[in-house]
């Protein structure tokens, strides 16, 4: 098999895999908690994409790992995973909070994209082993990341149920004595 089919089966297999593990035991979980602790466990998740700045340090990725997606990818997922940290620092501030929590899935989503396309565009999955010892934030790491992108990002446009939205005005609502 040429190192691009077995690239491509690792990534095809690795959503597979997070798709079934996903929707037998971490989305019934997140579904019953409330949105905020939900977006924060999605948060706490993506802190970690500090390391993609993996694909920048010689010796753990190979010489011929193109540049072009390597830089990208790296700064991206920084940029994510600080913006994630935002998020979490901000929990008691909550339009603060949301404010990251819609950044980090915006700019985590996008970079995900575009690193496909990136990767697409320079013949990754032809040279995959350049990928060193991060091989496996491609096929591992980024289709559970991508899942929850997508997750965080459907329950942000989704209108909140109607029984949420009368608890939560409740709750906001000045108690008088």
């Amino acid at each position: 098999m040429s190192t691009q089919t077995i690239f491509q089966v690792h990534l095809v297999l690795g959503y597979v895999a997070w798709l079934l593990c996903f929707s037998v035991y971490i989305l019934p979980w997140l579904k019953s908690i409330n949105r905020f602790e939900a977006q924060r466990a999605i948060a706490t998740l993506h802190s970690f994409r500090f390391f993609g700045l993996v694909f920048i340090l010689p010796g753990v990725v190979g010489p011929n790992l193109p540049a072009s997606f390597a830089t990208f990818a790296a700064y991206w997922d920084l940029a994510t995973g600080v913006l994630a940290m935002l998020a979490l620092l901000t929990v008691r501030v909550r339009p603060l909070f949301w404010l990251f929590v819609v950044a980090f899935n915006l700019v985590g989503t996008a970079d995900l994209v575009l690193d496909y396309y990136h990767a697409v565009r320079v013949g990754l999955p032809a040279v995959a082993g350049q990928i060193g010892a991060a091989y496996a934030i491609p096929v591992i790491y980024v289709p559970i990341l991508m899942i929850t992108h997508v997750v965080a990002l459907y329950w942000l446009v989704r209108p909140q149920p109607r029984e949420a939205r009368v608890l939560t005005a409740a709750v906001a609502a000045p108690q008088i004595g």
